[in-house]
């Protein structure tokens, strides 16, 4: 009886404890909800900063991301001896020439363009005519046509209105009078350089930031570190280097893919006979660095020329030719040879903020929507409260493969679950993907059983998905028992930690019995561990944990096996094991028992394995899939059971002898 209360009292401590544990998490899901509250503002604030001193911080934010470009220039510079002010002002000097000479051909380019318009209006009109007669004989264009007609009669028809006096003579309108005055010479000059002071008064502002930032960039540095993060040098200066690195490399290498799509482009628009193919290539490189868009603006105006330029339609279809062929060849040969050009966000990310820095800064916010994204999603990965913006933003995966598993297994859909599977099983073998992430997984799920989150329900739901899961990994585990390693590969993969940790004995000639211990996410393991160890050449059977009952364990079928494994994931199953192991080494003595306690992390100790071991009398006892997997298979002899000896009551063996003389005595007469 006082045992019995002593189990009551521990288990009203673990209630107690459970429900602080309760209450300690729910305080702190308020605590990130109320620390949240603080960052949310900041960021709005911080938006509407950036919409409302735009004219402020866009010439500043052109300045940075020059600075990051050329950056790496200028320190190339200085490794090889050149003084500081030579490097800077020649970097500087030379990147704007370019980009003013850029500017200027492009201005050449659509002057031209704009003055030979008028003779392509022949070929526009022939085109024009030819579709409309071409649709005429289907009726198609004609019926559109009347459709427009009689909706647009409709619109402009005057609606009568009901008088109830004769109507007024209207009223006689004053004409209008333009007055026409000669401008001034003065005037005509102010006329012009008005509209250009607001450009070039932002691009001498741009060159004077981006040389006093390159000067003083070290310093620049320093001071930041000092403002932001002087309690955390290591992470400050990590996201300093992190985000001039992305975002430097990303301009480079965007920069050489979009040359590489250029220059091509221009060299066949010109074989083809497209007028202007210099100003069309040089297009199509500033267009490219407008995520999605850009590429199809700058393939619709070549297209556009193509058809008024020409009359006939070959034209037109060879220069589509040409753009396919040269995006199929920027985006399949190109980009993925200079990978440096990846920024880490996610092609929606990229989409998202092409539409949020448009609506900010207008056509410049939308050039520069991505190394400004990357800025911040560098911003979110190095500070904890900017971290929704790496997850939301960044293109890593936010769950891990055995979370991910986990929640697909939930919800109920193992279809997904297989597709993750079959991705995941491209680079590792069924048994280190059952064994780093399936098992993870359903100890997640025995988790939040055992701490009352997850319904019975749910977990036969997970427990069946699981089962399918299995099921249709049964081609690839076939797949894998008939794959044999070569002695070259198996010789590379000694120098392989993972290799050597699955490095599995050959299963043939055994017989294994693989059975849940307690619960439908028990039967799950048991039935992974038995197609592993039928990868490995064995005869493996499984079992539900039913059959563990009293009146059903005497039903299993155990002639013939060489071992019988336990597959457990609740640690409180040890309390009941003894028991079990006992019973099957009485039915099948000749094989060994042993059990798996999965375990991810906090495996105990050998020498608390070898008393749990002596404790439960099993022949072996781990924790992971490649050691369940050689204890199995393993030719060890299975070892004798100790019969306990219980006390009896006193003087019962002497009554026991002395009933023995008696029925002796009486046999005797």
């Amino acid at each position: 009886m006082l045992k019995f209360s002593r189990g009551i009292d521990q288990d009203r401590a673990a209630t107690a404890g459970g429900l602080q544990q309760i209450a300690f998490a729910r305080g702190a899901a308020a605590a990130a909800q109320q620390s949240r509250l603080p960052t949310l503002v900041a960021t709005a604030a911080t938006v509407a900063v950036l919409y409302f001193a735009r004219d402020v911080f866009l010439p500043l934010a052109i300045a940075i991301l020059l600075t990051f470009a050329l950056a790496p220039l200028v320190s190339r510079l200085r490794r090889v001896g050149c003084p500081r002010s030579v490097a800077v002002i020649g970097t500087v000097t030379t990147a704007f020439l370019f980009l003013s000479a850029f500017g200027v051909v492009i201005a050449m380019q659509v002057s031209e363009v704009a003055q030979n318009l008028p003779t392509y209006q022949y070929n526009i009109v022939e085109k024009v005519r030819t579709l409309k007669e071409t649709g005429s004989e289907s009726q198609i264009l004609e019926r559109i046509g009347r459709v427009i007609e009689r909706i647009s009669t409709e619109i402009s028809r005057p609606e009568p209105e009901m008088l109830a006096s004769p109507e007024p003579a209207p009223e006689a309108k004053p004409l209008l009078v333009e007055i026409f005055s000669p401008q001034r010479p003065v005037e005509t000059l102010k006329n012009i350089i008005n509209p250009l002071l607001g450009p070039l008064a932002t691009t001498g502002l741009v060159i004077v930031v981006v040389i006093f930032m390159l000067f003083e960039r070290e310093e620049l540095r320093d001071r930041f570190i000092r403002l932001v993060g002087y309690g955390d040098l290591h992470r400050t200066t990590e996201a300093l280097q992190d985000a001039g690195a992305r975002v430097g490399r990303y301009l480079l290498m965007q920069l050489v893919v979009n040359i590489t799509y250029g220059i091509p482009l221009a060299i066949g628009l010109s074989l083809l006979g497209i007028p202007n193919a210099v100003l069309w290539g040089m297009l199509a490189i500033v267009l490219r660095f407008v995520p999605y868009i850009g590429p199809v603006i700058a393939a619709a105006l070549p297209l556009f020329l193509a058809f008024a330029a020409a009359p006939g339609w070959s034209l037109l279809v060879w220069t589509a030719a040409l753009f396919i062929v040269l995006e199929l060849l920027s985006n399949n040969v190109v980009e993925p040879w200079l990978y440096g050009s990846r920024t880490g966000l996610s092609p929606l990310a990229i989409i998202v903020a092409a539409i949020f820095w448009a609506w900010l800064w207008g056509p410049v916010g939308l050039v520069l929507s991505t190394p400004l994204t990357v800025c911040l999603v560098v911003l979110g990965r190095h500070v904890p409260q900017f971290e929704f913006l790496e997850i939301l933003l960044g293109n890593e995966p936010v769950l891990d493969p055995k979370e991910r598993l986990y929640q697909r297994l939930l919800a109920g859909d193992p279809d997904e679950a297989t597709d993750n599977a079959e991705d995941m099983l491209e680079e590792k073998y069924l048994v280190e993907f059952y064994d780093t992430v399936a098992i993870p997984a359903l100890l997640l799920a025995e988790r939040d059983r055992a701490r009352g989150a997850l319904t019975n329900a749910q977990a036969a739901q997970i427990a069946q998905s699981a089962n399918t899961l299995i099921a249709n990994l049964e081609e690839i585990a076939g797949e894998e028992e008939g794959e044999e390693e070569t002695g070259a590969e198996a010789q590379e993969s000694d120098g392989d930690d993972d290799a050597d940790e699955y490095d599995l004995p050959p299963g043939d000639g055994k017989s294994v019995l693989c059975v849940g211990g307690r619960s439908g996410l028990d039967d799950v393991t048991a039935s992974m561990l038995a197609q592993t160890l039928w990868i490995q050449g064995a005869d493996a059977a499984h079992a539900g944990h039913e059959v563990l009952k009293a009146g059903n364990i005497k039903a299993l079928k155990l002639e013939g096996r060489n071992a019988v494994v336990l597959s457990v994931l609740d640690r409180d199953f040890m309390r009941h094991a003894k028991f079990t192991v006992r019973r099957l080494k009485r039915m099948a003595p000749a094989a060994r028992v042993g059990i798996v306690l999965w375990q991810e992390d906090g495996r105990p100790g050998t020498a608390e394995r070898d008393q749990l071991i002596e404790s439960l009398q099993a022949d072996f006892m781990v924790f992971g899939m490649g050691d369940a997997v050689r204890e199995a298979l393993s030719d060890e002899l299975p070892r004798s059971l100790k019969l306990a000896h219980p006390k009896i009551a006193p003087g019962y063996a002497m009554r026991r002898s002395k009933r023995a003389d008696r029925e002796s005595t009486v046999k005797a007469d």
